[in-house]
């Protein structure tokens, strides 16, 4: 029985860093009990309330981000928060921003029924679909949206421009869209000559 129960949670977690929700354990029938007991043993650790780790899973240098992104869905397996804001900068290496605090957008919807961990900033946005993607597994906000929401929180005009022009030069935003940026953020064309692009 346990061998079973492991192989179905890691084939949960091995498409998420090695991470697990007691709520989509219960999905595929797993109860508390199975979790529990694979806790006991030593399989999984317990990261926070409702979340796991399977103990011997490689560890990553995105694992804050992936533990930050199921934080809500501890209790519903629908509800994933979304890395944003400072924190999406930073997943996607854009600018020099170093957040000591990592940025979730949750659904205007959520119900908050627990403290957030110390080192959580929620924001609440009707997040579209065209607004999120993924990376490493962990859902995040596009560039364009993650730069426009730095830049309406003000944080700074230096490292948004530093983001636009690290999300060219690796790729993450094309010519047209670091144009369309820094026209409606600074009201300026992007120099492509400064960034090395052609």
């Amino acid at each position: 029985m346990s061998g079973r129960v492991y192989r179905t949670v890691y084939e949960i977690a091995d498409g998420q860093l090695g991470y697990v929700t007691t709520a989509q354990a219960r999905a595929i029938g797993l109860g508390h009990a199975a979790i529990a007991n694979l806790h006991h043993t030593g399989a999984v650790d317990r990261i926070s309330q409702g979340v796991y780790r399977l103990a011997r899973y490689p560890r990553s240098a995105v694992d804050e981000y992936m533990e930050a992104s199921l934080w809500p869905s501890a209790r519903g397996t629908e509800i994933r928060g979304v890395i944003s804001y400072a924190s999406a900068l930073a997943l996607w290496e854009m600018s020099d921003v170093s957040p000591a605090k990592i940025h979730l957008t949750v659904s205007p919807t959520y119900r908050l029924r627990r403290t957030p961990p110390p080192v959580l900033v929620l924001h609440r946005a009707a997040l579209r679909e065209a607004d999120i993607t993924w990376q490493h597994g962990i859902p995040v906000t596009t560039p364009m949206r993650t730069i426009r929401d730095c830049h309406a929180a003000h944080l700074g005009p230096a490292l948004v421009r530093q983001a636009i022009d690290d999300g060219r030069r690796l790729g993450r935003l094309t010519l047209d869209e670091a144009d369309v940026l820094m026209a409606e953020l600074f009201g300026a064309k992007h120099d492509h000559r400064r960034t090395g692009s052609r």
